[in-house]
């Protein structure tokens, strides 16, 4: 159970990341995988909300050995095995009559979303793959864990408190977007005032021989000796060269704080 360790946990489901070759995209999901008291077990519960917002769910217990064991849900499989790859991937292989019913690969990705694909036969024998993508809550646990087996439809204070957190989640998620925008934006502003910052200390150490106006636009070239000048003469007025000087650097303008800015 030591491999399990990473996916123990209630996982939200990004309904629009997933694709479904069989059945309707629900609305929200959650996907919960826990420990039981018997250390080779682990419960997985699944719940969702369709579109037209009726809520369902279904929940079993698994035996975490690698063998195959009865399973509690003769109408899916007869039999259920669950194997362990290694800490970030394990899958869940349902067999009906000796035939693979239904495979579920759970996989850890690097960003720590849960991917979880579906592969199995349709009903009319053909083969179908269902890809899901769920992120990790904050421990939170909409529903009850404790139900095995069949095909459950919760009640409607379950409903309302699903409604509540999916709620939460996608306005907590969006104050969030705001702030990394907020802070990407201040980011930028504060890589341009660097920028003005270190083309003003060269222009200060560079040599002029008159007093810059603000907000009028001059030529910043270097010389032979690699110090720099401020110019009022463009580079066009030179015939498009650097003239006297080695090279042009760029023009620039003086702003109302005494910050230089590139042209």
């Amino acid at each position: 159970m030591v491999q399990a360790y990473n996916f123990l946990a209630a996982w939200q489901l990004f309904p629009e990341k997933g694709t479904y070759e069989l059945g309707n995209r629900p609305k929200s999901g959650i996907y919960t995988i826990r420990a039981t008291e018997n250390k080779k077990e682990i419960a997985i519960s699944l719940n969702w909300v369709t579109l037209e917002n009726q809520a369902f769910g279904s929940a079993y217990t698994l035996i975490a050995d690698g063998e195959e064991h009865p399973f509690s849900d003769i109408e899916l499989a007869d039999t259920v095995l669950v194997q362990f790859t290694d800490a970030l991937n394990f899958e869940v292989v349902f067999k009906r009559n000796n035939q693979v019913a239904l495979t579920v690969l759970h996989a850890l990705q690097p960003n720590g979303y849960l991917k979880i694909i579906q592969q199995g036969p349709t009903p009319d024998g053909n083969a179908y793959t269902n890809t899901e993508v769920y992120h990790k809550q904050m421990s939170v646990i909409p529903y009850s864990t404790s139900v095995s087996g069949a095909l459950i439809k919760p009640t409607e204070q379950g409903v309302i408190r699903h409604k509540a957190l999916t709620a939460m989640e996608e306005q907590t998620n969006m104050q969030l977007e705001q702030i990394r925008k907020q802070i990407e934006l201040l980011a930028v502003q504060a890589r341009e005032i660097q920028m003005r910052k270190e083309l003003s200390m060269i222009i200060y150490d560079a040599r002029l021989s008159f007093v810059p106006v603000i907000g009028q636009t001059y030529f910043l070239y270097k010389k032979n000796d690699s110090s720099c000048t401020l110019s009022l003469i463009s580079p066009k007025e030179y015939g498009g060269t650097a003239g006297p000087y080695k090279s042009f650097i760029a023009p620039v303008k003086l702003l109302a704080d005494h910050t230089w800015i590139e042209m």
